[in-house]
């Protein structure tokens, strides 16, 4: 019987042209953080005792990742074995600023066998380096290698569509990693034309509450986006209304929201550009101008302490008794990059906002 099993070596290093001089070698995938190594993949004779060419040393398995199996004529087997590497092999890695180690996800071992051995190694070689917490990003492609780094001590930080993020706290006591992100944040627009009159919309998906009331068009921002561009483009979207932003009125803060998240809510008030409406038909059932007072009587905002207020405070804006805050753009030295301060400017000698 022909026996020619499969053996990967793992650990040793050879440059690339020595592994193409090798019969029946493969290279893999470089994985580990020193020099030219990799996952090492050849034809052995049955014996699998050596493997032996220019430089390459005989070593022996370490470990049996999986039990020889003969095909249905019996003539040929597959066997899967670890080789002891020289000396230990990490993932490849960068670290940050406060001694962490964050993995590169472009260079993760492909094999998952491969991936929990190197996974253990690294481990091992950061506690011995004085390392406190490990950033593993898995991307969705590699969603096999979650349970592995779960079962090696990592747990769970967040999850986006295209990525998992683990994290690994080394020492004792507290972990210090910083939590996921614990907010989501929304807009509304306040828009009032010149003939006193506001942009409402009725929303096709709500609560039974606010089935059939007017409300003014909100929505969440986008990962990278500004609050007062979040805000005119919410109002676009919904709408077809152009707007400019003008200044944020208030903003509210709420907690134990949305899958557990606090919530910050920023009203926003917004100069019409345009006037004809066309609503987005799969969120908004009906859009219109509705005069100021009209919109003020309704139930939804006469029962409710937070609504009433929000539309006492733009009334206030409109009348110049009340300064909202503008966006200022400013460069901060602790970071070198460029953010949005809200604050307002008023003149000492004069107590009233300019006009919207």
């Amino acid at each position: 019987m022909d026996l020619r099993p499969e053996v990967v070596f793992l650990g040793r290093a050879y440059t690339k042209p020595v592994m193409n001089r090798i019969c029946g070698l493969r290279f893999l995938r470089q994985s580990c953080s020193h020099g030219e190594r990799g996952f090492l993949e050849v034809k052995s004779s049955n014996s699998i005792a050596t493997t032996s060419s220019e430089g390459i040393d005989s070593v022996a398995p370490r470990m049996l990742l999986g039990n020889a199996s003969s095909n249905t004529n019996g003539s040929s087997s597959t066997a899967r074995f670890w080789i002891s590497p020289e000396e230990n092999c990490v993932l490849e890695s960068c670290e940050d600023e406060y001694g962490g180690i964050i993995v590169i996800p472009e260079k993760l071992p492909w094999n998952t066998n491969a991936f929990a051995y190197v996974l253990q190694e690294s481990l091992s070689s950061w506690k011995m380096k004085g390392k406190k917490g490990i950033w593993l990003k898995l991307p969705l492609g590699r969603s096999e290698l979650v349970p592995i780094a779960v079962k090696a001590g990592f747990k769970y930080h967040h999850a986006e569509q295209a990525y998992v993020m683990l994290t690994y706290w080394i020492p004792e006591g507290p972990c210090l990693l910083p939590a996921n992100a614990s907010h989501q944040v929304g807009v509304g627009g306040f828009v009032i034309n010149e003939n006193n009159e506001v942009l409402v919309v009725q929303e096709k998906y709500c609560a039974s509450t606010s089935v059939g009331a007017w409300k003014l068009p909100t929505g969440f921002i986008h990962e990278s986006e500004e609050i007062f561009s979040g805000a005119v483009r919410e109002v676009k979207e919904e709408t077809g209304i152009d707007t400019e932003f003008v200044e944020v009125i208030s903003f509210r803060h709420a907690h134990h929201l949305a899958f557990g998240k606090s919530d910050l809510f920023f009203i926003c008030m917004l100069r019409p550009l345009s006037n004809e409406i066309k609503i987005d038909e799969q969120e908004i059932e009906a859009a219109k101008w509705m005069p100021l007072n009209e919109f003020m009587e309704q139930p939804l905002i006469q029962d409710d302490n937070m609504f009433r207020k929000i539309i006492d405070i733009c009334i206030a804006r409109l009348g110049k008794r009340y300064c909202g805050l503008a966006a200022h753009q400013v460069i901060s030295k602790f970071d070198g990059r460029s953010s949005s301060l809200y604050y307002n400017v008023v003149e000492p000698q004069d107590f009233n906002c300019q006009g919207v």
